[in-house]
């Protein structure tokens, strides 16, 4: 019966002894890694337009060519516009511009008071820009581009001039503004564009009489309005 009880003992014994080997193994493992799901990362959309009210300032300037001391002068004109830009990266976007605007040319020098014509121009102009991304909502872009502009439905005073007309013609511009989004989608545009837009002239005077010339418009294109981020 002694020996029964011995060998239970030490059968107790060591079942204890592995009980606190096997939970002290178990405390030396490291803590399970818990699961995240993974963020759902929304799909970056490029595109952007802008619906903005564009004033149009030209320069006054310009001759015709057998008058010296001759001068013209362009009027200015507000319009509305759409842009539609293209984002390659988050700060660098291609920007078109459409619009069209109608604009009355006079004399002014040797030649003041002299009504030379109306005309429509549609002038696309194309930019490169650079968006600055580091100042939270304010987001403020340079840009460079070309311009081209067609003049159409073009008519003369018929008052000592009775012809008249621009022809169509290219130019360098450059740019500056900025968008201030109020959430991700919607924002707020202003934008100032300068244009050198100096296309030749030619008309006829009301005895016959060819006259050619050119016309220094110059213009800036000033505008702000909506910005929508898709």
């Amino acid at each position: 019966m002694k020996r029964i009880f011995t060998t239970m003992s030490l059968l107790m014994a060591a079942t204890a002894m592995t009980g606190m080997a096997t939970t002290a193994g178990a405390a030396d493992l490291p803590a399970a890694t818990p699961y995240t799901k993974a963020p759902v990362i929304e799909a970056w959309n490029p595109w952007m337009i802008r619906l903005r009210v564009l004033g149009v300032i030209p320069e006054n300037g310009g001759s015709v060519n057998q008058v010296p001391g001759s001068s013209l002068k362009t009027s200015d004109q507000v319009v509305p516009e759409l842009d539609i830009s293209y984002f390659f990266t988050p700060n660098v976007a291609a920007e078109l511009i459409l619009g069209v605007t109608r604009h009355h040319v006079t004399g002014d020098g040797a030649i003041a008071g002299l009504d030379v014509g109306k005309a429509w121009l549609l002038p696309p102009t194309l930019t490169l820009q650079y968006h600055f991304t580091e100042f939270g909502a304010f987001k403020p872009y340079i840009g460079a581009g070309v311009n081209y502009t067609w003049f159409f439905s073009q008519t003369a005073s018929g008052v000592g001039v009775t012809s008249s007309r621009l022809k169509d013609a290219a130019a360098p511009v450059v740019q500056f503004g900025f968008d201030y989004m109020i959430d991700k989608h919607w924002g707020w545009n202003v934008d100032v564009k300068k244009l050198w837009l100096r296309p030749d002239w030619e008309g006829t005077l009301a005895g016959g009489t060819p006259i050619t010339g050119k016309v220094t418009l110059d213009p800036w294109l000033i505008g702000t309005g909506i910005t929508y981020k898709f």
